[in-house]
């Protein structure tokens, strides 16, 4: 696996709520092309912060509790989360810049 990881219902808190750096968690599924065209540009945003952030995936079909706890309705959605709570959302697919930018006002 490259730089981002996957989460699920049992890594949730420890990967995401417990975390000491802030946390974008991308929200997605398998069959949803835009995500899927997401993945790259996570990947690069991720080597370019290093470990002052974490960048995860979940995929909303195997996690839908989880989904539905933060209001996930459209996909791919990023919610970015610093000390264990969620601080920002950004829906759809974003420019490598603004996902990045949004990483570092949270650092």
């Amino acid at each position: 696996m490259g730089l981002v990881n996957k989460v699920d219902q049992a890594s949730f808190d420890s990967m995401v709520i417990n975390s000491k750096v802030p946390v974008l968690v991308d929200f997605w599924a398998e069959w949803c092309g835009p995500c899927r065209a997401l993945g790259p540009v996570l990947d690069e945003v991720a080597k370019e912060v290093g470990a002052k952030a974490t960048i995860v995936k979940l995929n909303v079909d195997e996690n839908g509790d989880i989904a539905t706890k933060f209001g996930i309705r459209g996909i791919p959605t990023m919610i970015f989360f610093k000390d264990g709570k969620a601080a920002k959302t950004l829906v759809g697919v974003q420019p490598k810049e603004e996902i990045k930018k949004t990483l570092e006002e949270l650092v």
